[in-house]
């Protein structure tokens, strides 16, 4: 065994895990549906998401199957700067640096500032997604100005964030100001004292 991964039954196989199939490619597990029809055999399909392609498709398999679960590495990882070809991470142990496709990141750009760190998953060495903390602390860059008496409830006015990111926030909100967002909805969460 190669110490990267292991044998297991699909019946074990659950969500959220990383599973190296015959093609030699790695897919995490979007979702899985186990039917046991009567005194028929069990039928187990599986979501998977190809992790290198992003494609998703749907998997019958045999729940008494093997197949490969993969082990993956999760680094703690400080983003330092763009470059034309994606954004260059450093490994904040062993100060190793490396740049993760544009691809790869998705949004991650709109939420993270340079010097800021984010978990980034690794299988045999190489990085295969990018996980930010579920908030982030940005200034307000360009909005409205304040409305003076204005509360919680009242409307929403758009900003503008130091990342380029915008956010619908209460109108007392002011530029120069910073606020935490959440980064997976990509909503305002509240006001920063600073």
């Amino acid at each position: 065994m190669g110490g990267t991964v292991a044998s297991i039954l699909y019946s074990d196989v659950r969500k959220g895990m990383v599973i190296v199939r015959d093609d030699g490619q790695l897919y995490i597990v979007v979702d899985r549906d186990l039917r046991t029809p009567g005194n028929l055999p069990s039928k187990l399909t599986l979501k998977l998401k190809n992790l290198k392609t992003g494609y998703v498709t749907d998997n019958r398999v045999h729940p008494e199957d093997k197949v490969e679960q993969a082990y993956l590495d999760k680094r703690d990882m400080q983003y330092l700067y763009k470059e034309s070809d994606g954004f260059v991470f450093m490994d904040t142990e062993t100060y190793d640096q490396l740049t993760i496709s544009t691809d790869m990141c998705g949004d991650l750009p709109l939420y993270l500032k340079e010097g800021e760190k984010a978990k980034v998953t690794f299988h045999d060495s190489q990085p295969l997604s990018v996980e930010l903390p579920t908030s982030v602390v940005l200034e307000i860059t360009e909005t409205d100005p304040s409305l003076k008496g204005a509360t919680a409830t009242a409307q929403k006015k758009s900003a503008t964030l130091e990342t380029g990111l915008k956010v619908m926030v209460p109108p007392f909100l002011s530029k120069g100001e910073k606020i935490e967002v959440n980064t997976e909805t990509g909503e305002y969460v509240g006001r920063v004292k600073t």
